[in-house]
């Protein structure tokens, strides 16, 4: 129940952890990462940037981002599952290729080869998400940590606040620094796409675009065009009846023997479509 209206974050969430299970126990995890140097520059596996997202290679950064994905579900509520579905569509293929190549072109010659790793998982994804979530979630309530040990004496005592959303950024920065520096560009990477969506900083055809409506089991804009003007004809027609029905009817009568109601004919328009 908890997965309630969210069947992306549902599939997110069983994907994720199905892969990464499988990965160990199919012994393919040295797939998933990437290594510059030995994998683009030398061996020319470019593929693998289409790839390092699909799963992780170690349990702990598997339980940390499926409590994320469950947690910023709220964003697929309030967006709906067909614009979070494209949106994690389109910032999967932003992240794919940017962190791999500002990572071969900028980092790794600035750093003299030693910033070569970038780990696998989609910990740039969750980031991209998590943006949504810090701007369209307000916070319910603060807290303070005191820092001192004696009784606070007034607001402005030494201590760290936090809010109910604490624990979710605590939880996706835990991904940032798991495998950090590589981790952490992923999260610095996810971030800004996310915010670029976020600011219509992308080109409006992206931001705009969305995965088919079959993918989702919609009828398509056909459908709903041929639904719409059905609806609008019944309406006509129900008026059209029912004021000549009134008009015939004598007094004291109901006339109910001598018409449907809108819901009927509606029901027998559908029925007969069908």
């Amino acid at each position: 129940m908890s997965f309630t209206s969210t069947p992306v974050t549902r599939t997110l969430v069983l994907g994720l952890v199905g892969s990464s299970i499988a990965a160990s126990l199919f012994d393919v995890k040295h797939y998933f990462y990437i290594s510059v140097g030995t994998h683009i520059l030398q061996y020319r596996q470019t593929w693998r940037a289409l790839i390092y997202q699909l799963c992780y290679t170690n349990s702990a950064e598997v339980l940390f981002a499926a409590m994320a994905l469950y947690n910023m579900r709220v964003v697929e509520q309030q967006w709906g599952s067909r614009k979070y579905a494209s949106f994690i569509v389109v910032s999967g293929l932003l992240t794919a290729i940017i962190p791999p190549v500002l990572l071969t072109v900028v980092l790794r010659p600035l750093s003299l080869g030693v910033f070569d790793f970038l780990p696998a998982g989609p910990t740039p994804i969750i980031f991209a998400i998590l943006a949504q979530y810090h701007a369209m979630v307000p916070h319910i309530y603060k807290y303070k940590v005191a820092l001192s040990t004696g009784p606070p004496v007034n607001d402005d005592s030494p201590g760290l606040t936090f809010s109910d959303k604490s624990t979710k950024y605590l939880m996706a920065l835990q991904l940032a620094l798991f495998q950090w520096p590589g981790s952490l560009l992923g999260a610095v990477v996810g971030w800004m796409v996310g915010q670029a969506w976020r600011s219509e900083l992308l080109p409006g055809a992206v931001t705009r675009w969305r995965l088919p409506g079959w993918v989702f089991g919609l009828r398509g804009q056909k459908s709903n065009d041929r639904f719409e003007g059905m609806r609008r004809r019944l309406e006509s027609e129900g008026a059209t009846t029912g004021a000549a029905l009134g008009a015939q009817q004598p007094a004291g009568g109901d006339g109910s023997n001598r018409r449907r109601t809108m819901g009927q004919q509606l029901i027998d328009e559908v029925r007969e479509a069908f």
